[in-house]
């Protein structure tokens, strides 16, 4: 079978598809005949080699590599004991473990059946494929804060596919959301649903607090500027990271690592969020698609900046 994926790590160019043996699915799995699957930021990561170096028993050495976490297609094999819906024919999506050769990127893939579920309806497979990972990830961001509905919750990188959906998440929970943007994504911004938007940059936690002068009572920094958000939490508030940061605790200041590699087998939190999907509360966004040939293109798109939404492979 076609896969995309690489043989050493470097830049964009390394890039290339590789013939592999199509998997097959055991109990409690199902394969998908993938139609998309999205390019996310941590597959560029990967081709860097910083998975490696960093988290090596999440992401071994080996010979070759496919990577990425989405994948949408349609079931053609199914296991002993999944559930009833996940049969031969279903429209899925599905978020995947990228590990050796068993990342999404590939004409068929495996997984478990707990991180599959069916894809939203009205939406095509292309924006399906841009769900699961951010949209998981947002969503054990906002469990993480435990805010309750009316309390004020600041994102960083708003116009991101994270922060995008943290943004609407937030609001379908009945908070109050402060998020920045550039000004050419003002409109964007405002147009998910944050309350009061503020300009990106190095001042942000000086303008949350022009808004909120005790301070948001949770900050999603979606953006990654870590250390630079913390002024702009009240006393005792809590701060989500997504690359492991964990800051100062003065002020009992609370600093929320999430990873997703928690929640990848949290069948009822991708239902949750298929079905917001499929309401319109959350918007599905492609930056451009790709075939599998083209796949260095897609990394050059994001190592060029400002992608809005995600590029997507199609098989």
């Amino acid at each position: 079978m076609k896969a995309v994926g690489f043989t050493e790590f470097g830049g964009p160019e390394v890039m290339r598809v590789l013939e592999l043996l199509e998997p097959h699915a055991g109990p409690g799995q199902v394969r998908i005949k993938v139609a998309a699957a999205a390019v996310h930021p941590p597959d560029v990561g990967m081709r860097r080699g910083l998975a490696a170096t960093f988290i090596p028993d999440r992401f071994p050495l080996a010979d070759q590599y496919v990577v990425g976490w989405d994948a949408a297609g349609t079931i053609d094999e199914a296991g002993e004991g999944v559930r009833a819906e996940l049969v031969v024919g279903a429209e899925v999506i599905a978020v995947l473990e990228p590990k050796l050769a068993l990342g999404a990127q590939a004409e068929f893939v495996v997984a478990p059946a707990e991180s599959v579920v069916r894809a939203p309806k009205g939406v095509d497979l292309a924006a399906a494929s841009t769900l699961p990972l951010n949209g998981l990830t947002a969503r054990m961001a906002l469990d993480a804060l435990e805010l309750s509905p009316g309390a004020t919750v600041a994102v960083t990188g708003a116009a991101g596919s994270l922060g995008g959906y943290a943004v609407q998440l937030a609001k379908a929970a009945g908070l109050t959301v402060i998020a920045d943007a550039a000004d050419k994504d003002r409109d964007l911004v405002a147009g998910l649903g944050a309350d009061h938007v503020v300009p990106r940059g190095d001042r942000f936690a000086e303008r949350v607090r022009e808004l909120r002068p005790a301070g948001a009572d949770g900050i999603i920094d979606a953006a990654v500027l870590d250390a630079a958000v913390a002024a702009g939490v009240r006393d005792g508030g809590g701060i989500v990271t997504v690359k492991w940061f964990t800051g100062s605790t003065d002020r009992g200041v609370r600093w929320l690592p999430v990873t997703v590699y928690d929640r990848l087998r949290d069948t009822a939190a991708l239902t949750e969020l298929r079905d917001q999907a499929e309401s319109g509360a959350l918007t599905l966004r492609v930056a451009a698609t790709f075939p599998p040939e083209e796949a260095a293109q897609a990394h050059r798109l994001f190592e060029a900046g400002g992608v809005r939404g995600r590029p997507v492979l199609l098989f």
